[in-house]
């Protein structure tokens, strides 16, 4: 869902306030002005019908003269429609024979019910002149406003605006990066660029202790696997050394050698993991599964368990083969060390997609969420080999594919997509 901009919801809110404020101007200008014009003609009618009636009875054959504009209706003379039923009162803008006007109805004792007449068409031909101008006036005011909040919002982000493009250009493999602040930017800006600018100091503190700490485990590791492949290359060269002693001592020259490689690799990742897509070995994947099966079979020893090696085409890949050793062992070792008895299935299709099947007690639906969400997490270990969440890592910067399905009760099934090479045709051997 698209988000909407700090600027925009200024605007938004400043163009709202603005309506509201313009409607309630123009709704209490409205109303004072009917007050006003109300008590001016209560106040103007009144005194003349006040006049009127002291001469009426100071003098008994009084007679008022009507005027333009002033006109009186006595009790008996024929009066118009709209006067005939109205009660003693004020009523303000009244169609009289065409005319606009203002109706003071008055009973006076002797004399009966008398109604003023005040003739107000030409003062209400200039009210809707005032009042057209009044909203001309009020609809510029209000866009001048909407042009004012406008320019203010977009100087008021801007800073704002500035400081993520700097942010944004921050690069996570570059040191002493500071964000600046322009002079003319908030007190706010200046407290988020210093909390930044604070964190990217501790980030560089921290990032350097990583690199210490993975240059000493990688010569701290690499000591014991050069000792140990160093011993398994002079066993080798001992005369009359037992064929199965031969074996195991090849077995182990070429763990220490794959392990080797692979902290090589896991160190590329750790440090810059770019170069690991650049680190590509081709690897016949048909026969390395079966280096690979082989030297997980130790594990079986205490259990009723065999593989089940189906039909394995040739198949090439381009990648790390200290990785594709790791991945692929690591799920064959979930595999045989989550199973007690039965068949661990092994195959491979022409696509290079790795699939192993084990005979375990399976999982629910809520394990295996969970085990995505600690790959997605990058957090947690689940026993030997590299983790699951560490070969999470490893086919997002390789482009593999890992996924996994179960069921209670009917084991699990691992199925790990490589790239095969050649864009993805494969080489087949008849």
């Amino acid at each position: 869902m698209a988000r909407s901009s700090l600027g925009r919801r200024t605007f938004g809110w400043l163009l709202g306030f603005i309506a509201i404020a313009t409607l309630a101007l123009f709704a209490v200008v409205h109303h004072v002005h009917e007050r006003a014009e109300h008590a001016v003609w209560s106040a103007l009618l009144g005194t003349e019908m006040d006049s009127i009636v002291r001469r009426m009875q100071a003098e008994p054959g009084y007679r008022w003269q009507d005027s333009d504009t002033l006109r009186l209706f006595l009790p008996g003379e024929r009066m118009p429609p709209p006067l005939a039923g109205m009660a003693p009162g004020l009523y303000d803008a009244v169609d009289v024979e065409g005319e606009r006007s203002a109706v003071l109805v008055r009973d006076v004792e002797g004399a009966g019910r008398l109604a003023l007449v005040l003739d107000i068409t030409d003062f209400e031909a200039l009210e809707q002149l005032v009042t057209r101008w009044s909203l001309l006036a009020g609809a510029t005011l209000a866009l001048i406003a909407l042009v004012m909040a406008s320019l203010g919002t977009a100087r008021l982000v801007r800073p704002l605006s500035r400081l993520a493009e700097d942010i944004q250009r921050l690069r996570p493999e570059a040191t002493q990066q500071r964000v600046v602040v322009d002079g003319h930017g908030s007190s706010e800006l200046f407290v988020i660029a210093d909390a930044l600018n604070g964190y990217l100091s501790r980030h560089e503190l921290f990032v350097e202790r990583e690199r210490v700490f993975i240059d000493t485990a990688s010569h701290e590791l690499r000591t014991p696997l050069a000792v140990i492949a160093g011993a398994t290359e002079l066993a080798l060269q001992q005369p009359g050394m037992p064929e199965a002693a031969r074996t195991q001592v090849l077995r182990a020259q070429r763990t220490a050698r794959g392990v080797e490689q692979l902290i090589s690799l896991l160190l590329v990742l750790a440090k810059d993991p770019g170069r690991l897509a650049g680190s590509h070995d081709r690897i016949a994947l048909d026969e390395l599964i079966v280096e690979i099966i082989d030297d997980h079979r130790y594990l079986m020893q205490d259990k009723e368990l065999e593989i089940e090696v189906r039909d394995l085409p040739h198949c090439e890949v381009l990648a790390p083969i200290g990785i594709v050793q790791a991945a692929i062992g690591n799920l064959l070792r979930n595999a045989i060390e989550n199973s007690d008895q039965g068949t661990i299935r092994v195959s491979l299709s022409a696509d290079a997609t790795v699939t192993i099947e084990d005979p375990g007690h399976g999982m629910s639906p809520e394990e295996i969420a969970r085990i995505y969400a600690r790959m997605a997490r990058g957090s947690g270990r689940d026993g030997g080999g590299i983790g699951l969440d560490l070969l999470a890592r490893l086919c997002a910067h390789l482009g593999w594919a890992l996924d996994i399905s179960s069921q209670p009760g009917r084991g699990t099934r691992a199925m790990l997509a490589l790239r095969p090479a050649d864009g993805g045709k494969e080489a087949m051997r008849g």
